[in-house]
């Protein structure tokens, strides 16, 4: 389209109306908006005497709305007998019959599309269920689980059984003695409790801060003087120190003595041991009886301490020169050993 063209549109664009206000043909979005309008006449469709929602409203003035209703379960139309599945869907009146509480009960009438007769559908709160009231009736189509691979579903609560009149007012009466008797005084003491520990929030919260300060300060202070304890005899962080009183005192000095006798009894057993093993020695001639020529044997000291030196001294010998054994000297003047020339 050429420029003159266009120039030659453009004033059909915009018009004045009678008030002298710039109007503003839309091409694009399915408004027009004529010469004449005003904003004072509200919407375009209440200017030209339209429902926003068209040819559906066309029977608002009775209560009726047209709207898309689908069929929630199969059924047989009551004037052709034909079957009509699930999910066919119609443009349904829609109006409001009455309330369940403050649910509403909505209607729908359709009219079949193999024949000229109507049906009309309800729904039903109370069940969570549509309900076919004329026209058409529902296809029973009961699900059994024992068919499908499930199992049977029992009753098992069963007949509820005739209520004895006096035995229901035997159960309120107690109820009201129980309510009387236990629950309105624990009702009461729980009350009190709360009055109590909720009257003053902010001294409650101060005497808490304050306990608070004050035991934190005590274990402070009891973690310095551990840990000076643990940093000077190497004791591991991890450790744990008992808090020093008159039983963990006398628990510790009784440990100290057990260990104490169980050392000692250690180092009786271990000296015990050690003068039989110097005893039990066998003579230097009996382990080599070819190569000794003069043996002179005395009896093993007495004392334990001589008794291991001289060992000390020819287990030395023995391991300076194995084939060559001289006489161990003794403190007491007396010799000991084989001698080999």
């Amino acid at each position: 389209m050429a420029w003159g063209d266009m120039h030659q549109l453009l004033p059909n664009l915009w018009r004045r109306n009678d008030h002298g206000r710039l109007l503003i043909t839309v091409w694009g979005f399915n408004k027009y908006y004529p010469p004449d309008y005003d904003p004072s006449h509200g919407s375009l469709n209440a200017y030209r005497g339209k429902h926003a929602l068209g040819d559906r409203a066309r029977k608002l003035d009775q209560g009726i709305l047209i709207t898309r209703f689908e069929l929630p379960f199969n059924i047989w139309c009551g004037t052709c007998n034909n079957h009509i599945g699930m999910g066919v869907r119609y443009n349904a009146e829609k109006r409001k019959i009455g309330n369940y509480y403050s649910t509403p009960i909505y209607s729908f009438r359709c009219k079949c599309h193999l024949c000229d007769g109507w049906f009309e559908i309800q729904t039903d709160p109370k069940n969570t269920r549509y309900v076919v009231v004329s026209g058409a009736r529902q296809k029973e189509e009961d699900w059994n689980p024992e068919e499908n691979g499930g199992f049977a579903i029992h009753d098992t609560e069963g007949a509820a059984a005739p209520v004895d009149p006096l035995a229901a007012l035997e159960k309120t009466t107690n109820a009201q003695n129980h309510l009387t008797n236990v629950q309105a005084p624990r009702l009461e003491s729980l009350q009190a409790v709360s009055e109590h520990y909720n009257a003053d929030p902010y001294a409650l919260s101060s005497k808490v801060r304050k306990r608070f300060r004050e035991v934190k300060k005590v274990e402070q202070r009891k973690k310095r003087a551990d840990d000076r304890i643990k940093g000077r005899y190497g004791l591991p962080e991890s450790l744990s120190l008992l808090e020093e009183d008159e039983a963990t005192r006398k628990e510790a000095q009784d440990e100290w003595a057990r260990a104490q006798r169980e050392l000692a009894a250690e180092e009786s057993k271990k000296r015990r041991k050690l003068a039989i093993d110097i005893v039990s020695i066998p003579s230097a001639s009996s382990t080599r009886p070819h190569h000794s020529k003069s043996i002179s044997v005395k009896p093993p000291p007495k004392n334990p301490v001589e008794s291991l030196r001289a060992r000390i001294l020819e287990n030395t010998a023995r391991q300076t020169n194995p084939f060559q054994i001289t006489q161990i000297p003794r403190s007491n003047g007396g010799s000991r050993g084989v001698s080999e020339k």
